[in-house]
């Protein structure tokens, strides 16, 4: 199949979803599908800079989230390149611009238009003049029109999907976790990087990896820090990756003192990322906003026991407690810390572990990914056939 992703967020960019979408790419290249992205220009990518079919069209910072992209033309740019590439689905990614004109590209060329939704808008509002505008019943409308005259939508989670359904949206739902390539993830040596870090061997580390937004609720885990150290002194809180929230975290771990226990090390490049979840003793997230926690499933590709928010989600996805735990209390969140610092190694379950890894798996991913759009070209097909002519 010729495939067209149309997305508003790409690398450069560091995201979810530019993970997923990266993800998504490479195994439908593996299984033989030609993939095309159609995406947005970006300030850290020269327009003269050849990037294999990938399609950029002008765009402006988004308001009030202004490392995030909107295209301000290429409708009509977009379709005739759509048309000589013969696409066969376009898988949308935004329900922004981007995502408008791959509806409109997929309506013209009549081929089916499938849709992933990442992002739990109701969360981010306050971006948007602090949340006095826009209201989760405009989230609703917004939804609802976009979704309107989709083939599919794909929903990375259950969370996704019962928003989704609450919403009223009618299109065909199918629950498709984002994967992970494991090969990746196979044990690498962490000793530079604990060197590099100013870690002993022997430091006990918790990670937390993610865009440094106020919705992932990282201050929690900063004001959670001295608990743990009362009981762990020599622990370190490792907080990776950059954003709006970056430089009040410092502050407030300034003004706690805790600077001796805490390293920023901003963004990281995003091939290095597993580096970081195999060197660390726990993977730590105070975030109530996830829509499918794709760093939840990395740090179990590592092997790296997680502690995270309760959410229908993490409760599914952290069965055992071999694997991890949820919390929804400060005290919940130090007991669990502490015990995976001392105590993490004791638990294994190297079964139940292949098994999650099985179901997360960036091969399962892109099958069922396929098998969406299969289904989908079959009912675009079947819907949009000519009425019979029963003449002689």
């Amino acid at each position: 199949m010729n495939i067209g992703i149309f997305t508003d967020t790409y690398f450069p960019q560091v995201s979810g979803v530019a993970t997923s979408i990266k993800t998504l790419r490479d195994q439908l290249e593996k299984q033989g599908h030609q993939v095309y992205i159609f995406t947005t220009t970006d300030p850290h990518v020269e327009r003269n800079v050849y990037e294999r079919n990938v399609f950029r069209f002008s765009s402006i910072p988004f308001v009030s989230f202004t490392d995030r992209r909107i295209a301000v033309r290429g409708l009509f740019q977009a379709y005739q390149i759509a048309k000589e590439l013969n696409l066969d689905v376009v898988h949308t990614q935004t329900e922004f611009s981007m995502g408008w004109i791959g509806k409109f590209v997929a309506r013209n060329l009549e081929i089916p238009c499938l849709h992933t939704y990442h992002t739990m808008y109701e969360d981010y509002l306050h971006y948007v003049a602090n949340g006095k505008i826009l209201k989760p019943v405009h989230v609703k409308q917004g939804t609802l029109a976009f979704c309107y005259h989709l083939s599919g939508v794909v929903a990375p989670s259950d969370r996704v999907l019962t928003t989704l359904t609450d919403y009223g949206v009618k299109t065909p739902i199918r629950v498709i976790p984002t994967g992970v390539n494991l090969h990746q993830y196979e044990q690498p040596d962490t000793a530079d990087l604990r060197k590099k870090l100013g870690y002993q061997p022997d430091t006990p580390v918790i990670l937390s990896l993610s865009r440094l937004a106020y919705e992932k609720n990282i201050k929690a885990s900063i004001a959670a820090l001295p608990r743990i150290l009362a009981q762990v002194p020599t622990a370190q809180l490792l907080i990776v990756g950059d954003g709006p929230a970056r430089e009040d975290l410092e502050q407030q771990a300034k003004d706690a003192q805790l600077m001796d226990h805490i390293t920023f090390t901003g963004e990281i490049d995003n091939d290095e990322v597993f580096r970081y979840y195999h060197m660390a003793n726990v993977f730590l997230s105070s975030s109530d906003s996830e829509s499918q926690g794709l760093t939840y499933i990395e740090a179990m590709a590592a092997g790296t026991k997680i502690v995270v928010m309760t959410s229908p989600y993490t409760d599914e996805l952290l069965s055992s407690r071999t694997l991890g735990v949820t919390f929804t209390t400060q005290d919940e969140l130090v007991e669990n810390v502490v015990d995976y610092l001392l105590h993490g190694d004791d638990e294994q379950d190297p079964d139940l572990l292949a098994q999650k890894l099985a179901e997360i798996s960036a091969d399962t991913f892109g099958q069922h990914i396929i098998e969406f759009y299969q289904d989908a070209q079959v009912s675009y097909e079947e819907s949009h056939e000519d009425t019979p002519d029963f003449t002689d």
